[in-house]
Protein backbone atom coordinates (compact mmCIF):
# COMPACT_ATOMS: atom_id res chain seq x y z
CA UNK A 1 0.00 0.00 0.00
CA UNK A 2 3.24 2.45 0.20
CA UNK A 3 3.43 3.10 -3.37
CA UNK A 4 -0.46 3.48 -3.72
CA UNK A 5 -0.63 5.70 -0.74
CA UNK A 6 2.32 8.36 -2.04
CA UNK A 7 0.76 8.05 -5.36
CA UNK A 8 -2.67 9.26 -3.68
CA UNK A 9 -0.39 11.84 -1.89
CA UNK A 10 0.73 13.41 -4.81
CA UNK A 11 -2.65 13.25 -6.16
CA UNK A 12 -4.35 15.18 -3.43
CA UNK A 13 -1.17 17.71 -3.49
CA UNK A 14 -2.26 19.08 -6.85
CA UNK A 15 -5.74 19.83 -6.06
CA UNK A 16 -4.38 21.29 -2.71
CA UNK A 17 -2.16 23.31 -4.82
CA UNK A 18 -5.04 24.31 -7.36
CA UNK A 19 -7.79 25.17 -4.41
CA UNK A 20 -5.03 27.35 -3.03
CA UNK A 21 -4.29 29.26 -6.21
CA UNK A 22 -8.14 30.08 -6.51
CA UNK A 23 -8.53 31.11 -2.93
CA UNK A 24 -6.11 32.76 -3.87
CA UNK A 25 -6.99 34.75 -6.89
CA UNK A 26 -4.33 33.37 -8.64
CA UNK A 27 -4.58 32.08 -12.30
CA UNK A 28 -4.28 28.44 -11.30
CA UNK A 29 -1.47 26.42 -13.06
CA UNK A 30 0.27 23.26 -13.74
CA UNK A 31 3.82 22.64 -13.85
CA UNK A 32 4.52 19.68 -16.37
CA UNK A 33 8.01 18.58 -17.79
CA UNK A 34 8.72 19.34 -20.88
CA UNK A 35 7.68 16.13 -22.90
CA UNK A 36 10.40 17.20 -26.51
CA UNK A 37 13.80 16.13 -27.51
CA UNK A 38 14.96 19.01 -26.36
CA UNK A 39 14.56 17.94 -22.44
CA UNK A 40 15.49 14.50 -23.33
CA UNK A 41 19.16 12.98 -23.25
CA UNK A 42 21.11 9.70 -23.31
CA UNK A 43 23.56 9.33 -19.99
CA UNK A 44 26.42 7.07 -20.84
CA UNK A 45 27.15 6.25 -17.17
CA UNK A 46 23.23 4.45 -16.91
CA UNK A 47 23.25 3.74 -20.50
CA UNK A 48 19.35 5.36 -20.24
CA UNK A 49 17.54 8.15 -22.23
CA UNK A 50 16.51 10.44 -19.74
CA UNK A 51 14.40 13.18 -19.23
CA UNK A 52 15.90 16.76 -18.49
CA UNK A 53 14.55 19.21 -15.57
CA UNK A 54 12.96 21.54 -18.39
CA UNK A 55 9.10 21.93 -16.82
CA UNK A 56 6.68 24.72 -18.31
CA UNK A 57 3.37 25.99 -16.81
CA UNK A 58 0.22 25.32 -17.95
CA UNK A 59 -2.47 27.87 -17.11
CA UNK A 60 -6.27 27.80 -16.53
CA UNK A 61 -7.08 31.19 -17.68
CA UNK A 62 -5.42 31.19 -21.04
CA UNK A 63 -6.88 30.21 -24.18
CA UNK A 64 -4.46 28.04 -25.23
CA UNK A 65 -3.94 26.17 -22.34
CA UNK A 66 -7.05 25.88 -21.28
CA UNK A 67 -8.24 22.96 -22.96
CA UNK A 68 -5.11 20.62 -21.82
CA UNK A 69 -5.24 21.89 -18.36
CA UNK A 70 -8.34 20.44 -17.79
CA UNK A 71 -7.96 17.19 -19.64
CA UNK A 72 -5.24 16.70 -16.96
CA UNK A 73 -7.34 17.58 -14.12
CA UNK A 74 -10.40 14.99 -15.10
CA UNK A 75 -7.73 12.51 -15.65
CA UNK A 76 -6.05 13.20 -11.73
CA UNK A 77 -9.64 13.44 -10.48
CA UNK A 78 -10.10 10.32 -12.27
CA UNK A 79 -6.85 8.01 -10.65
CA UNK A 80 -7.90 9.68 -7.49
CA UNK A 81 -10.90 7.46 -7.65
CA UNK A 82 -9.17 4.56 -8.77
CA UNK A 83 -6.82 4.42 -6.81
CA UNK A 84 -9.84 5.44 -3.28
CA UNK A 85 -11.64 2.79 -4.88
CA UNK A 86 -8.81 -0.23 -5.49
CA UNK A 87 -10.16 -0.02 -9.21
CA UNK A 88 -8.79 0.06 -12.60
CA UNK A 89 -9.70 1.32 -16.02
CA UNK A 90 -8.15 1.15 -19.31
CA UNK A 91 -6.96 3.50 -21.20
CA UNK A 92 -10.32 3.53 -23.52
CA UNK A 93 -12.65 3.38 -20.32
CA UNK A 94 -11.01 6.46 -18.71
CA UNK A 95 -11.47 8.62 -22.39
CA UNK A 96 -15.05 7.57 -21.93
CA UNK A 97 -15.40 8.52 -17.95
CA UNK A 98 -14.35 12.07 -18.95
CA UNK A 99 -16.01 12.72 -22.19
CA UNK A 100 -18.43 15.09 -21.56
CA UNK A 101 -19.83 18.15 -22.78
CA UNK A 102 -19.15 21.59 -20.73
CA UNK A 103 -22.59 22.61 -19.15
CA UNK A 104 -23.86 25.49 -21.89
CA UNK A 105 -21.60 25.11 -24.40
CA UNK A 106 -21.06 22.44 -27.58
CA UNK A 107 -17.44 21.85 -26.22
CA UNK A 108 -16.15 18.35 -25.42
CA UNK A 109 -13.44 17.97 -22.54
CA UNK A 110 -12.39 15.73 -25.07
CA UNK A 111 -13.02 14.54 -28.76
CA UNK A 112 -10.47 11.53 -29.36
CA UNK A 113 -8.72 9.00 -27.23
CA UNK A 114 -5.60 10.51 -28.13
CA UNK A 115 -6.21 13.27 -25.87
CA UNK A 116 -6.86 11.53 -22.85
CA UNK A 117 -3.86 9.20 -23.65
CA UNK A 118 -1.90 12.01 -23.64
CA UNK A 119 -3.30 14.03 -20.64
CA UNK A 120 -2.47 10.54 -18.76
CA UNK A 121 0.91 10.97 -20.14
CA UNK A 122 1.31 14.32 -18.89
CA UNK A 123 0.12 13.30 -15.08
CA UNK A 124 2.28 10.72 -15.33
CA UNK A 125 5.26 13.45 -15.36
CA UNK A 126 3.31 15.85 -12.92
CA UNK A 127 3.30 13.20 -10.16
CA UNK A 128 6.38 10.84 -11.18
CA UNK A 129 3.95 7.66 -10.80
CA UNK A 130 3.65 5.47 -13.83
CA UNK A 131 0.28 4.93 -15.75
CA UNK A 132 0.07 1.26 -13.96
CA UNK A 133 0.49 3.02 -10.44
CA UNK A 134 -2.48 5.41 -11.44
CA UNK A 135 -4.47 2.50 -11.77
CA UNK A 136 -4.83 3.12 -15.63
CA UNK A 137 -4.06 0.39 -17.76
CA UNK A 138 -3.40 -0.43 -21.53
CA UNK A 139 -4.80 -3.78 -23.02
CA UNK A 140 -3.03 -7.33 -22.92
CA UNK A 141 -0.66 -7.77 -25.97
CA UNK A 142 1.91 -10.31 -24.86
CA UNK A 143 2.50 -14.07 -23.87
CA UNK A 144 5.06 -15.63 -22.23
CA UNK A 145 6.34 -19.33 -21.47
CA UNK A 146 8.87 -20.89 -19.20
CA UNK A 147 9.12 -22.99 -15.48
CA UNK A 148 8.08 -19.87 -13.36
CA UNK A 149 5.20 -19.86 -10.93
CA UNK A 150 3.86 -16.54 -9.74
CA UNK A 151 1.03 -15.10 -7.47
CA UNK A 152 -1.14 -12.43 -8.69
CA UNK A 153 -4.22 -11.31 -7.17
CA UNK A 154 -4.06 -14.42 -4.69
CA UNK A 155 -3.89 -16.73 -7.56
CA UNK A 156 -0.72 -18.95 -7.72
CA UNK A 157 -0.17 -19.19 -11.86
CA UNK A 158 2.03 -21.78 -13.38
CA UNK A 159 3.62 -20.24 -16.58
CA UNK A 160 4.80 -23.63 -17.92
CA UNK A 161 1.03 -25.32 -17.80
CA UNK A 162 -1.06 -22.79 -19.74
CA UNK A 163 -1.79 -24.40 -23.16
CA UNK A 164 -0.52 -23.45 -26.30
CA UNK A 165 -1.39 -19.46 -25.61
CA UNK A 166 0.96 -19.16 -22.25
CA UNK A 167 0.52 -17.13 -19.52
CA UNK A 168 -1.19 -14.15 -21.22
CA UNK A 169 0.86 -10.39 -19.63
CA UNK A 170 -1.00 -7.73 -18.26
CA UNK A 171 -0.52 -3.98 -18.76
CA UNK A 172 0.01 -3.82 -14.82
CA UNK A 173 3.03 -6.24 -13.04
CA UNK A 174 3.98 -4.28 -10.23
CA UNK A 175 1.78 -6.37 -7.80
CA UNK A 176 3.06 -10.18 -9.08
CA UNK A 177 4.53 -12.04 -6.77
CA UNK A 178 7.61 -14.63 -8.03
CA UNK A 179 7.01 -17.88 -6.05
CA UNK A 180 9.48 -20.12 -8.27
CA UNK A 181 11.59 -19.13 -11.46
CA UNK A 182 13.28 -21.88 -12.75
CA UNK A 183 15.26 -20.58 -16.02
CA UNK A 184 18.65 -19.29 -16.95
CA UNK A 185 17.84 -16.46 -19.51
CA UNK A 186 15.06 -14.82 -21.40
CA UNK A 187 14.18 -14.75 -24.87
CA UNK A 188 12.03 -12.02 -25.84
CA UNK A 189 10.91 -11.58 -29.77
CA UNK A 190 9.24 -9.04 -31.43
CA UNK A 191 6.52 -11.46 -33.40
CA UNK A 192 4.04 -14.12 -32.19
CA UNK A 193 4.26 -16.24 -34.94
CA UNK A 194 7.89 -17.08 -33.36
CA UNK A 195 6.73 -17.35 -30.26
CA UNK A 196 4.65 -19.94 -31.12
CA UNK A 197 7.23 -21.58 -32.90
CA UNK A 198 9.74 -21.90 -30.22
CA UNK A 199 6.61 -22.73 -28.01
CA UNK A 200 5.58 -25.51 -29.96
CA UNK A 201 9.35 -26.71 -29.81
CA UNK A 202 9.51 -26.85 -26.15
CA UNK A 203 12.65 -24.35 -26.54
CA UNK A 204 11.91 -22.84 -22.81
CA UNK A 205 11.78 -26.32 -21.51
CA UNK A 206 14.97 -27.29 -23.84
CA UNK A 207 17.44 -24.69 -23.25
CA UNK A 208 15.88 -23.46 -19.23
CA UNK A 209 15.05 -20.73 -20.19
CA UNK A 210 11.71 -18.29 -20.82
CA UNK A 211 10.13 -17.09 -23.84
CA UNK A 212 8.19 -13.85 -24.43
CA UNK A 213 6.59 -11.60 -27.19
CA UNK A 214 4.96 -8.89 -28.10
CA UNK A 215 3.29 -7.55 -31.16
CA UNK A 216 6.01 -4.87 -32.55
CA UNK A 217 7.16 -3.09 -30.28
CA UNK A 218 6.74 -4.46 -26.89
CA UNK A 219 4.38 -2.86 -24.24
CA UNK A 220 5.27 -1.30 -21.39
CA UNK A 221 3.61 -4.18 -19.22
CA UNK A 222 5.95 -6.41 -21.31
CA UNK A 223 8.59 -4.40 -20.46
CA UNK A 224 8.77 -3.91 -17.23
CA UNK A 225 7.79 -7.80 -16.55
CA UNK A 226 11.82 -8.32 -18.27
CA UNK A 227 13.36 -5.28 -16.25
CA UNK A 228 11.61 -6.86 -13.04
CA UNK A 229 13.16 -10.47 -14.17
CA UNK A 230 16.14 -9.16 -15.15
CA UNK A 231 17.23 -7.15 -12.03
CA UNK A 232 15.30 -9.34 -9.27
CA UNK A 233 16.68 -12.67 -10.89
CA UNK A 234 19.60 -12.08 -12.56
CA UNK A 235 18.29 -13.04 -15.85
CA UNK A 236 19.79 -12.27 -19.30
CA UNK A 237 17.65 -11.01 -21.58
CA UNK A 238 18.45 -11.74 -25.47
CA UNK A 239 16.43 -9.36 -27.73
CA UNK A 240 15.05 -11.60 -31.66
CA UNK A 241 13.97 -9.41 -33.98
CA UNK A 242 13.56 -9.34 -37.90
CA UNK A 243 17.07 -8.18 -39.92
CA UNK A 244 15.95 -4.65 -40.51
CA UNK A 245 15.93 -0.93 -38.76
CA UNK A 246 12.77 -1.55 -37.46
CA UNK A 247 14.11 -4.83 -35.33
CA UNK A 248 16.89 -2.68 -34.27
CA UNK A 249 14.72 -0.09 -33.34
CA UNK A 250 12.69 -2.44 -31.05
CA UNK A 251 15.56 -3.73 -29.75
CA UNK A 252 16.81 0.06 -29.04
CA UNK A 253 13.44 0.87 -26.99
CA UNK A 254 14.05 -2.18 -24.74
CA UNK A 255 17.52 -1.41 -23.84
CA UNK A 256 18.02 2.45 -23.58
CA UNK A 257 14.43 3.65 -23.00
CA UNK A 258 12.60 5.61 -25.59
CA UNK A 259 12.27 9.45 -26.19
CA UNK A 260 8.12 9.88 -25.69
CA UNK A 261 9.09 7.67 -22.52
CA UNK A 262 12.17 9.30 -20.94
CA UNK A 263 10.54 9.76 -17.69
CA UNK A 264 10.20 6.10 -17.12
CA UNK A 265 13.63 5.18 -18.45
CA UNK A 266 14.20 3.61 -15.00
CA UNK A 267 11.45 1.33 -14.77
CA UNK A 268 11.28 0.02 -18.08
CA UNK A 269 14.62 0.07 -19.26
CA UNK A 270 17.01 -2.53 -19.91
CA UNK A 271 20.38 -1.62 -19.85
CA UNK A 272 22.11 -5.19 -20.07
CA UNK A 273 19.28 -6.75 -23.28
CA UNK A 274 21.73 -8.23 -26.15
CA UNK A 275 20.69 -8.62 -29.39
CA UNK A 276 20.51 -11.80 -30.24
CA UNK A 277 19.08 -11.29 -34.30
CA UNK A 278 18.48 -11.51 -36.88
CA UNK A 279 21.89 -9.95 -37.68
CA UNK A 280 23.52 -9.09 -41.22
CA UNK A 281 25.70 -11.41 -40.52
CA UNK A 282 23.22 -13.89 -39.96
CA UNK A 283 22.09 -13.89 -43.62
CA UNK A 284 25.54 -14.36 -44.91
CA UNK A 285 26.17 -17.09 -42.55
CA UNK A 286 22.52 -18.81 -43.25
CA UNK A 287 22.64 -17.87 -47.07
CA UNK A 288 19.15 -16.15 -47.02
CA UNK A 289 19.96 -13.39 -49.57
CA UNK A 290 17.12 -14.95 -51.48
CA UNK A 291 14.94 -13.75 -49.12
CA UNK A 292 16.07 -9.83 -49.03
CA UNK A 293 12.96 -7.55 -49.01
CA UNK A 294 14.48 -4.63 -51.02
CA UNK A 295 14.68 -1.37 -48.46
CA UNK A 296 11.58 1.00 -49.39
CA UNK A 297 12.50 4.74 -49.02
CA UNK A 298 11.39 4.85 -45.33
CA UNK A 299 13.23 2.15 -44.24
CA UNK A 300 16.60 3.74 -45.33
CA UNK A 301 15.58 6.60 -43.68
CA UNK A 302 15.07 4.70 -40.13
CA UNK A 303 18.39 2.55 -40.89
CA UNK A 304 20.22 6.80 -41.31
CA UNK A 305 18.41 7.91 -38.10
CA UNK A 306 19.07 5.24 -35.94
CA UNK A 307 22.92 4.74 -36.57
CA UNK A 308 23.39 8.24 -35.49
CA UNK A 309 21.77 7.67 -32.29
CA UNK A 310 24.23 8.33 -29.90
CA UNK A 311 24.27 4.78 -28.21
CA UNK A 312 25.04 3.21 -31.28
CA UNK A 313 27.01 6.13 -33.22
CA UNK A 314 30.36 5.41 -31.46
CA UNK A 315 29.89 1.98 -31.36
CA UNK A 316 32.36 0.05 -34.24
CA UNK A 317 30.39 -3.49 -34.53
CA UNK A 318 27.06 -1.63 -34.79
CA UNK A 319 28.38 0.95 -37.56
CA UNK A 320 29.62 -2.57 -39.06
CA UNK A 321 26.35 -3.90 -38.85
CA UNK A 322 24.33 -0.92 -40.39
CA UNK A 323 27.36 -0.80 -43.28
CA UNK A 324 26.29 -4.56 -43.99
CA UNK A 325 22.79 -3.51 -44.39
CA UNK A 326 23.11 -0.42 -46.52
CA UNK A 327 25.22 -3.09 -48.39
CA UNK A 328 22.38 -6.01 -48.29
CA UNK A 329 19.91 -2.84 -48.98
CA UNK A 330 17.26 -5.21 -47.90
CA UNK A 331 15.74 -6.67 -44.86
CA UNK A 332 14.53 -9.96 -44.15
CA UNK A 333 12.70 -11.85 -41.95
CA UNK A 334 12.95 -14.31 -38.79
CA UNK A 335 10.13 -16.42 -40.92
CA UNK A 336 12.74 -16.78 -43.71
CA UNK A 337 14.98 -19.02 -41.36
CA UNK A 338 12.08 -21.36 -41.54
CA UNK A 339 13.49 -22.04 -45.33
CA UNK A 340 16.14 -23.85 -43.60
CA UNK A 341 13.76 -26.05 -42.17
CA UNK A 342 10.73 -26.13 -39.81
CA UNK A 343 12.45 -25.88 -36.75
CA UNK A 344 15.68 -24.09 -37.51
CA UNK A 345 15.50 -21.48 -35.61
CA UNK A 346 14.76 -24.04 -32.59
CA UNK A 347 17.04 -26.52 -32.84
CA UNK A 348 20.23 -24.59 -34.75
CA UNK A 349 19.73 -20.99 -34.98
CA UNK A 350 19.39 -19.71 -31.73
CA UNK A 351 21.10 -22.56 -29.20
CA UNK A 352 24.41 -21.87 -31.78
CA UNK A 353 24.44 -18.44 -30.87
CA UNK A 354 23.37 -18.76 -27.27
CA UNK A 355 26.11 -21.06 -26.70
CA UNK A 356 29.20 -19.24 -29.33
CA UNK A 357 27.68 -16.15 -27.65
CA UNK A 358 27.00 -14.39 -31.04
CA UNK A 359 25.12 -11.53 -29.79
CA UNK A 360 25.67 -7.72 -29.93
CA UNK A 361 25.98 -5.55 -27.02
Amino acid sequence: MVKTDQTKAKLKQIGIKLAKDIGAGKNPTLDVPIRALSNVAYDPKTKLIMLGDKTAKRFFFNVAHVRKFVQTVEVAATAKELLDVDKHLSLREVFYRINRTLPGTNINIVDEQEESNKAIEDLELITNASREQLHINANKMGSVVGKVVIKDKGDLVDWSKLGSGGWAIPSNVEDIEFVKVNAKFIIYMEKAAEWERLHEDKVWEKLNCIIMCSQGQATRGVRRLLQRMHIEHKLPIYVLVDGDPWGVYIYSVLKYGSISLAHISERLAIPGARFLGLSADDVEKYDLKRHIIKFEDVDKARLEQISKYEWFKNNKEWQRQFDMWRKLGGKVELAALSSKGISFISDKYIPDKIRNKEFLD
